[in-house]
């Protein structure tokens, strides 16, 4: 079995769903292993990934809009604010959302269905770069 792993790096200009679905095509086009999984996994505490419609943006709005009324930004009971009233929240959104993906592959394509796309989910305000492991394994 083969393994290919590389970091990729995201700008992110605030918060929102922004997707990376060709740019994780293209590592496994370009890695030399034609069958098998790739992982995803996210070095950050404050955004996420998820595997979402890609078709009609406002799927995306709703998922956003959702978790936003559910982990708010003005309450006053969090302790941990140092960076912001967007930090913990983002923390709490980080936990209840996935840091790691994995995706099948086969023939050098990723198996995605037809309205399936791979995001990288900013929860905080601020820009931020954002480091993204991918690990490639297969045959």
């Amino acid at each position: 079995m083969a393994v290919f792993q590389h970091t990729l790096v995201f700008r992110t200009s605030g918060r929102g769903t922004y997707e990376i679905t060709e740019q994780v095509r293209e590592a496994v086009r370009t890695c030399g292993i034609r069958t098998g999984m790739v992982s995803l996994f996210c070095q950050h505490t404050s955004c996420s990934l998820v595997v979402m419609e890609n078709a009609d943006p406002s799927a995306r709005r709703d998922l956003e809009a959702w978790l936003d009324r559910l982990v708010p930004e003005d309450v006053s009971w969090f302790e941990h604010t140092l960076e912001g009233p967007d930090d913990m929240p983002a923390h709490i959104k980080m936990a209840l959302t996935r840091t790691c993906e994995t995706l099948p592959f086969s023939n050098g394509s990723l198996l995605l269905g037809t309205w399936q796309g791979l995001f990288l989910w900013e929860h905080r305000s601020a820009p931020h770069a954002r480091h993204l492991v991918v690990t490639i394994f297969g045959d």
